[in-house]
């Protein structure tokens, strides 16, 4: 064997026990995801992280064509994990009060009484088409989001925990949609597509459809408090001031790039740091490399970067570019 291939072989086997697993993988997580991928077929990454984010307890937006499994995502996760789930179909006639609720008179007693939203009792909430919802609808979700309580007549109810929304949007058939705010747009933990699956992906799914239906097969494997624990687990993953050093180096690089007109806020990036903390987590380690920053960056920053007019590129091209560009530490020094 030629000397530089066995080298390059002995280096491997050193950054294998480098990085070797300091911790174990939840076996419960692992058969949850294998029961969405009971509907979701191959299509691990994506419900990986669907997962992460979750364990961040972050909120999620579902981008993406029509008919490529979305809406049956978020039920297939509801069933596994044994979340309570709402589901919010988003028109321009749904009103604020349809999600956050509303004081009704109650003519026996003469007083008011709250009559709970959408929101009101779920863990997780499905927005569908939630860009066809008007302004005023869709910033009824923000208190909800952010501070996880809804507001109404000057009386506060907090939500379910763990709480998590799901959001999708498509950009086909967007005649009377309201694209989503930027304050919004910002909420939400990341920004991932699920796409069109490949060939043997596709036979896979068909011939699974021809004599039922494989959501009727999904398992509940994981319960709300299991959750909550593991979020606390992924909490405690080690984040080294390296990487946090990498994180506010390529948060800067955006802001300085010359294609961005708006680049990475202090809340994308440090939800940058919880992401790789739960991808770590879920890779089965209890400290953050590199290489975690770098599979999260994209759908955690790519809907937070406002890119000037006459370019020519997307937010996933420049974010690339800043990961090529933005020199990552050295994972051996990293536990």
């Amino acid at each position: 064997m030629p000397a530089f291939r066995l080298q390059r072989r002995r280096q491997a086997v050193l950054d294998k026990k480098e990085i070797g697993e300091q911790a174990k993988v939840s076996p419960e997580l692992v058969s949850a995801i294998g029961q969405i991928e009971k509907v979701i077929v191959g299509k691990r990454g994506v419900i990986e992280k669907i997962f992460m984010a979750l364990l961040c307890d972050g909120h999620i937006l579902l981008d993406d064509i029509p008919g490529v499994g979305k809406t049956t995502l978020a039920l297939a996760l509801s069933r596994a994990t044994g979340l309570k789930y709402r589901r919010i179909q988003f028109t321009p006639d749904v009103l604020p009060s349809d999600i956050v609720g509303f004081s009704m008179y109650d003519k026996d007693t003469g007083g008011f009484y709250y009559r709970p939203g959408a929101l009101t009792g779920a863990n997780l909430v499905l927005g569908d088409e939630i860009n066809r919802a008007s302004s005023r609808t869709q910033s009824a979700l923000l208190e909800a989001m952010e501070e996880r309580q809804v507001t109404v007549d000057g009386t506060t109810h907090p939500m379910e925990k763990p709480f998590c929304i799901i959001a999708t949007q498509n950009s086909v058939g967007a005649i009377g949609t309201q694209p989503l705010p930027y304050a919004q747009l910002d909420r939400f933990l990341i920004c991932t597509t699920i796409g069109y699956p490949d060939h043997d992906a596709q036979i896979a799914m068909l011939r699974d459809r021809q004599q039922g239906d494989p959501m009727d097969d999904v398992d509940n494997v994981l319960s709300t408090e299991r959750i909550t624990e593991m979020q606390r687990e992924a909490a405690l993953v080690t984040v080294k001031d390296s990487i946090l050093d990498y994180i506010s180096r390529l948060a800067i690089a955006s802001r300085e790039h010359h294609m961005t007109e708006l680049g990475l806020s202090p809340r994308g990036a440090i939800y940058i740091s919880r992401m790789a903390k739960a991808h770590a987590y879920i890779d089965g380690r209890d400290y953050v490399t590199g290489g975690d920053v770098q599979a999260v960056f994209g759908d955690v920053c790519a809907h937070r970067i406002l890119l000037k007019q006459d370019t020519a590129v997307t937010p996933r091209e420049v974010l690339d570019e800043l990961l090529r560009a933005v020199k990552s530490p050295d994972h051996r020094t990293l536990r």
